[in-house]
């Protein structure tokens, strides 16, 4: 096994829990409810494990660099000791140059946090989904309230930590209008912003998502928002840039887009190796590996059905997807809304009439550029 065969970036789930409540959550309001089983936090033996185990998958494949990411439920919960201590724990022993980012739902992003995250040299990503409305319609508190004051006085102090701000992260809602959400996250000023289709299925279908082939809202909404930043791209739009690279013939570096093979693996709280989290919002077995940081090396995850099929490309779509003419470009779209109960993941993304007038689009518009510049 090469640098080819290796897992690059490593989801910790540092806390199983969460202070919100948001409705499409997919660790929560989904299929997979094992989070109720697990530890809370990450206890400092299963972090030992996981940083001993990462520094052998470096070893073993020659790698240079890796990317941890601190995940939940909500991360912050763990602490700032915890988080603190984790890193500290991974860059004495990881022979590589490890780097680290969190995703927050930035209720408890205070100061200290910042300072901490500053010091440590950890970057921040923040969830936050556009307009005050938009926001406190799906992420709202256990008690119903909503958490955009909170988040938005946690990204005014954020901006003052320039070293530190990753990005925003937003959910579509195809309710809001795309222009007004994204004039609101650049009031932010974010480095970059990634828009995420909520998750869903053809068992568990995402909002607004209608078996009419000529209704396209999702993909309607998004090339609003492409054509306003493909005109005058302020800031980074990770989808964008993703879809622009695969249009012109590169690679994409994010799961969902082309057929470039996942790169990615998950530690649960009781140090449960998994697959990417987000299938087990299909099926809890979908992203079960069965293997587990304190006996198994990540290596051994490689002959798993589930991670074969993740890293198939081409080979491991469906008949219909094989055929279609953007199919290098969407690559299935993400392997978890392909699910139907009873069927598996052997057929197109539950988006997939999106997804292919958003690409068809992309190229237009690229296609455009190119004969006026011949």
């Amino acid at each position: 096994m090469g640098k080819a065969l290796a897992f690059r970036q490593f989801v910790l789930k540092v806390h199983s829990r969460c202070n919100l409540a948001c409705d499409y959550c997919y660790v929560y309001e989904l299929a997979d409810q094992r989070w109720r089983s697990r530890p809370r936090a990450m206890s400092p033996e299963i972090v030992a494990h996981t940083a001993a185990r990462v520094a052998e998958h470096v070893r073993r494949h020659g790698l240079s660099d890796v990317e941890v990411v601190l995940h939940g439920g909500e991360p912050l919960l763990a602490g700032r000791a915890a988080i603190g201590s984790l890193v500290e724990r991974f860059r004495s022993v990881v022979p590589a140059t490890v780097r680290f980012t969190v995703q927050t739902n930035a209720t408890l992003l205070d100061r200290e946090f910042l300072e901490l995250f500053s010091a440590l040299g950890v970057r921040v990503g923040v969830s936050v989904d556009g307009t005050p409305r938009a926001h406190d319609r799906h992420r709202v508190r256990p008690d119903g309230g909503g958490s955009w004051a909170a988040v938005r006085a946690a990204l005014t102090s954020l901006r003052s930590f320039p070293e530190v701000y990753g990005g925003l992260l937003c959910v579509v809602d195809v309710r809001e209008d795309p222009l007004r959400v994204y004039e609101s996250l650049l009031g932010f000023a974010p480095p970059a912003v990634d828009f995420l289709l909520p998750h869903g299925n053809w068992s568990s279908p995402p909002p607004r998502r209608v078996a009419d082939p000529a209704s396209t809202p999702y993909a309607d909404w998004l090339i609003a928002v492409f054509d306003v930043w493909y005109d005058r791209p302020v800031t980074r739009v990770r989808l964008f840039e993703e879809l622009l690279s695969v249009v012109l013939g590169g690679r994409s570096g994010v799961e969902g887009i082309g057929l470039s093979p996942s790169a990615q693996v998950v530690v649960e709280t009781d140090g449960a190796i998994e697959v990417s989290d987000i299938l087990a919002s299909s099926s809890p077995e979908a992203s079960a590996t069965g293997l587990h940081v304190a006996r198994d090396a990540f290596d051994a995850a490689w002959e798993l059905p589930q991670v074969r099929a993740g890293r198939a490309g081409l080979a491991g779509l469906a008949a219909r997807c094989r055929r279609c003419p953007v199919v290098s470009a969407c690559g299935g779209g993400l392997r978890a809304h392909r699910f139907l109960e009873g069927a598996g993941f052997d057929r197109p993304s539950v988006y997939c009439p999106d997804l292919a007038r958003l690409i068809g689009h992309v190229r237009s518009r690229v296609s455009s550029d190119l004969a006026a510049l011949a």
